[in-house]
C-alpha cells in the first residue's frame, strides 16, 4: 500500500522491474517461485493504484487486491521457500506451510463469500472484509510468511523475513493512525533483497585448469 495512486504506480512499476530482473537471473527451477515474488508485489501495487483512482469501493480492483494480499501470499511464500531450500531444511518448514494452506483456505472463503470494500482515509486505504477470528488468522498468516523465511536457513531469506516482519509492524502502526501507507517502501526493499538472493545463487564459474606443458 502506498499513499497515493501516483506513488502506487511508481512503486509498482519499479518493483515489477526488479521482479523481472530476478526471474531472468534464475539458474534453478526451484528458485523461480521465490524469484517471482517481487513481480507479484509489484502487480499488487499497480492494482491498488486503480483502487485509488476509483475512490475505493467494491470493484474488481478491490477484490483483486484482497485476493493477492490475503490467500495468495499466505500460501505462495511458504511454498516458494520450500521449493528453494535444500531437502534437509524442508522438515522445519512443515508448520509454516500447513499454517499457510489453512490460513489461505479460510481467507479465500471469506473473500469469496463476504463483500470486500476499500475506503480512502486520507493518505491510506482501508480494506473492510469482516474476517472471522481475525487475531488467529493474522498469527497464522505471519507464521506462514515471515516464519517460513526465518526458518529457511538461508541468510538472505532470514534477512528478508526480519525486514518483512519489522516493516509490517511499522506499516501497521502508521496505517492504524491513518497517517500514511508505507508498505510500498517495504515491498521495494524486500524486492531488492530477493534480487540479492537470486544473484547470490548463481553457480560459480570454474576456472579452466590447463595442463602443464611437457618438459624434456
Amino acid at each position: 500500500m502506498c499513499w497515493s495512486a501516483t506513488a502506487d504506480l511508481a512503486a509498482g512499476a519499479g518493483i515489477t522491474c526488479v521482479g523481472v530482473a530476478c526471474v531472468t537471473r534464475v539458474h534453478r527451477i526451484g528458485d523461480l517461485p521465490l524469484a517471482a515474488l517481487p513481480v507479484l508485489l509489484g502487480v499488487h501495487q499497480l492494482v491498488e493504484a486503480r483502487v485509488w483512482q476509483v475512490g475505493g469501493g467494491t470493484g474488481w480492483a478491490t477484490v483483486a487486491w484482497a485476493v493477492i494480499a490475503l490467500p495468495l501470499l499466505a500460501v505462495w511464500v511458504p511454498l516458494a521457500v520450500l521449493s528453494a531450500v535444500p531437502r534437509d531444511a524442508a522438515a522445519r518448514l512443515t508448520i509454516p506451510l500447513v499454517c499457510g494452506v489453512a490460513t489461505a483456505a479460510v481467507l479465500a472463503y471469506a473473500v469469496a463469500t463476504r463483500p470486500v470494500r476499500a475506503e480512502i482515509r486520507g493518505h491510506t486505504v482501508g480494506y473492510v472484509i469482516g474476517l472471522p477470528y481475525a487475531g488467529l488468522l493474522i498469527a497464522g498468516y505471519l507464521l506462514a510468511t515471515v516464519g517460513a523465511l526465518l526458518l529457511s536457513g538461508d541468510r538472505w531469506l532470514v534477512a528478508l523475513g526480519v525486514l518483512a516482519g519489522v516493516g509490517a509492524l511499522v506499516c501497521w502502526a502508521l496505517w492504524r493512525l491513518e497517517f500514511v501507507s508505507t508498505w510500498c517502501a517495504v515491498a521495494a526493499a524486500c524486492s531488492v533483497v530477493v534480487l540479492g538472493w537470486v544473484v547470490g545463487r548463481r553457480p560459480r564459474s570454474r576456472s579452466t585448469v590447463r595442463p602443464a606443458p611437457d618438459t624434456v
